[in-house]
């Protein structure tokens, strides 16, 4: 299978995005689809066998709408100029328009020669002409609900293109009897209402992609944050280049003050780091040789040459927009619900309006009212609101994580979050740093320490596990040579096998032993070792126990207080390892967790997380990503603490590019607010129409309340207003 993300125009609503999603998916080879109104594109998964992209927009073409290609995640768009000054022309052609046709209901000074009593044909020419050019303005808007019709999946724009154009026509059939002598029927006409009623139209639309804007500027933060231009080193010259002329391998200079260009690895000088836009994190990093520099970070005191690594698509920031763009296209629960009431409610706005004219026909009413009150529910009831309840807060609450360091892959997990009872951890690199160090050492063999040491690092070498790491770095440190390493083995959840000049080694924990048989009579070595915290590593050689060697860690700053935080609110917490028992409940002890599950294989990982879930638990799983992948699967929520520099790797729900588990604690306050935000902006959606269409019907005229299109339009862009406004707050989330 194979994905393509689309632009997509001609989206005004969520039926138009709902009946474009049904379509799609209804097409041999697409495996799913999904349309996002917000980012008006669409996401789809094909059967590259049977599809090409070719073959997908002609597909899109058919529902009724236009492929503008592939979606350009780094180009987002704003409003033109031209745009806007067509905007303010037609608003001041609106007042205009009002003020003629309306000025003298209000005793306002009239314009001779367009008086209506006076000058009727003048009166009546002026405002055609003044609603034709309102028509060529909307001529968007009829052409979409045409199309729209035609494929059977009617939207805003349909209802909005049966009332104008029956206003249109009956005031053009009116104009007609005026033309013919009966100046009575000019009180019939309503090109005002046809005009008006675009007008609105259009302008909230103009405030929806004001807005929708303005929710897209985290990732737009991340797309400007790269400079345009960097120093390369090429042959010993010095060379300013754009950044799509770098190349993998190429040297990249930077000096006090630039932004890192590319993503890469320094290999001269040292400094300190701005990545806040990464990992959300305002303290500088300190770098040095052989660490990883993030495209966009600044560059605060030092000078360093990095060589580039990842460019273009492949960087971190192109990664991160990827994320945020996918996620947003995904659909969270909630938002299923209004759309599949959305793809309902045109068809029985349309059938409401229609029944509301032939009853008023019926019961004598006349064609007028009849008219009025037909075109009047279409236009209040358009479900602009509606659609824009789910994807406004989402998009917005996407951003709202990506600038502070917490990357969602899906949207539903926005929706699921604050469903959370039990969160488990993994000890090593995520309670802790992972930075370990060696501690203590029992030895029981003829060599010293030393040389000890350097058979082990030189084994572990070939390791990822961040205990690995700890003799690795014992051997740079001490400017050691690594040996030659055969037959390495690695063993998930037990350890690692190497031979070093033909004798063999095994280094793990306990259950290494119990593997491979080992007799372990070193057992009150290791409870010593474990009562300081340390996590322990039996050496062997040729199946005979030559050392014990203790390796501790630190304690994440602030996790205390974060697991006090989820006590209280009543999220249990458990830290799940597979070091030994002593050290991982010396450790919960320090901390504040209450259940420890320890000595466990990744594989035993899973099954424990599967039987919470059993338990009716709402499960996040915590983990460093590398030996915690089966857990994270199986958990309704995998959590990875990742640095950004791992970011595209990573296959877990969320990824912590912040180095504190604080991210844990905000991610369910956003999901918790995002939801709330989804269910009043349903609410205010829902409010407007269950109010206005009765008044739209004219079920409160004999109490004298009652509205005609002008007011209904008008009503529509305030029901708009308010959802946006409501899902724009949630960027004032604090932390």
């Amino acid at each position: 299978m194979k994905k393509i993300i689309l632009s997509i125009d001609g989206m005004t609503c969520s039926s138009c995005s709902n009946g474009l999603e049904k379509y799609l998916n209804k097409q041999s080879g697409v495996e799913n689809a999904v349309v996002n109104l917000v980012m008006a594109n669409a996401t789809i998964e094909y059967d590259e066998k049977i599809l090409n992209q070719e073959k997908i927009e002609e597909f899109v073409k058919q529902a009724g709408f236009k492929s503008l290609g592939k979606f350009k995640e780094i180009k987002l768009e704003k409003k033109s100029k031209k745009e806007k000054n067509k905007f303010i022309v037609f608003s001041i052609l609106a007042v205009v328009l009002m003020y003629i046709s309306m000025g003298h209901m209000i005793n306002l000074p009239t314009i001779p020669f367009l008086d209506p009593h006076s000058n009727t044909v003048n009166y009546m020419v002026c405002l055609f002409l003044l609603t034709m050019c309102f028509v060529v303005y909307g001529f968007d808007i009829l052409k979409n609900g045409y199309k729209n019709l035609i494929h059977k999946t009617p939207n805003m724009d349909t209802l909005v293109g049966i009332g104008v154009i029956s206003s249109l026509l009956y005031s053009i059939y009116n104009m007609v009897f005026v033309l013919l002598g009966n100046n009575d029927k000019f009180m019939s006409l309503y090109f005002e209402s046809a005009a008006i009623v675009i007008y609105f139209i259009k302008l909230g639309r103009y405030i929806d992609g004001i807005s929708k804007d303005k929710t897209k500027e985290a990732i737009e933060k991340l797309v400007t944050i790269t400079p345009n231009t960097a120093i390369i080193k090429r042959d010993g010259i010095e060379q300013e280049v754009t950044l799509d002329e770098i190349h993998k391998g190429d040297i990249v200079i930077s000096r006090p003050g630039d932004k890192i260009a590319v993503d890469g690895e320094i290999i001269f000088g040292k400094t300190h780091l701005d990545e806040s836009f990464i990992t959300g994190e305002s303290k500088p990093s300190a770098k040095e040789i052989g660490s990883k520099v993030i495209a966009g970070s600044l560059n605060y005191d030092g000078y360093i040459e990095y060589r580039a690594e990842r460019i273009g698509k492949e960087s971190t920031v192109s990664e991160i927009v990827r994320l945020v763009v996918e996620a947003s296209n995904t659909k969270a629960p909630i938002a299923k619900i209004a759309d599949k009431v959305s793809g309902y409610f045109v068809p029985v706005v349309i059938v409401i309006a229609i029944l509301t004219f032939l009853v008023y026909l019926i019961i004598g009413q006349g064609i007028e009212i009849a008219i009025t009150s037909f075109v009047t529910v279409l236009v209040v009831a358009c479900p602009c609101s509606l659609g824009l309840a789910t994807p406004l807060a989402i998009v917005v609450s996407e951003g709202l994580c990506a600038s502070n360091g917490i990357l969602v892959k899906k949207s539903e997990i926005l929706e699921n979050a604050q469903k959370t009872d039990t969160i488990v951890f993994d000890k090593t690199g995520t309670l802790t740093y992972g930075k370990l160090k060696i501690a203590e050492i029992f030895n029981y063999s003829n060599m010293d320490n030393e040389k000890l040491l350097q058979i082990v690092g030189s084994i572990e070498s070939k390791s990822t596990h961040p205990i690995g790491k700890a003799f690795t770095d014992y051997i740079n440190q001490n400017k050691m040579q690594t040996l030659k390493v055969e037959e390495f083995e690695n063993i998930a959840g037990y350890g690692i096998i190497g031979k070093i000049e033909n004798e063999e080694y095994i280094l793990g924990n306990a259950k290494i032993l119990e593997k491979y048989e080992i007799n372990n009579k070193y057992v009150n070595d290791e409870k010593e070792l474990s009562k300081n915290g340390n996590s322990i590593i039996y050496v062997a050689e040729n199946k005979v126990i030559i050392a014990i060697i203790g390796v501790n860690d630190i304690v994440r700053e602030g996790t205390k207080e974060i697991i006090n935080i989820l006590n209280k609110n009543k999220i249990q917490t458990i830290m799940l390892t597979g070091d030994n028992k002593e050290t991982a409940e010396k450790i919960a002890e320090d901390i504040g967790i209450t259940k420890v599950i320890s000595n466990v294989l990744p594989s035993e990982k899973a099954k424990t997380i599967k039987d919470l879930k059993k338990e009716n638990r709402y499960v996040m799983m915590c983990g460093d990503g590398i030996n915690d992948s089966p857990a994270l699967a199986s958990s309704d929520i995998g959590v990875s603490v990742k640095s950004g520099t791992d970011i595209a790797m990573d296959s877990s729900d969320v990824i912590l590019t912040k180095n504190d588990l604080t991210s844990i604690i905000n991610l369910i306050k956003i999901s918790k607010k995002t939801i709330r935000n989804i269910k009043q902006n349903l609410f205010w959606a829902f409010f407007y129409n269950v109010l206005m269409i009765p008044i739209a019907i004219g079920l409160l005229r004999p109490i004298g309340i009652s509205i005609n299109p002008m007011i209904a339009s008008l009503a529509m862009v305030f029901s708009s207003i308010t959802v946006i406004l409501n899902a724009l707050r949630l960027k004032k989330i604090k932390f």
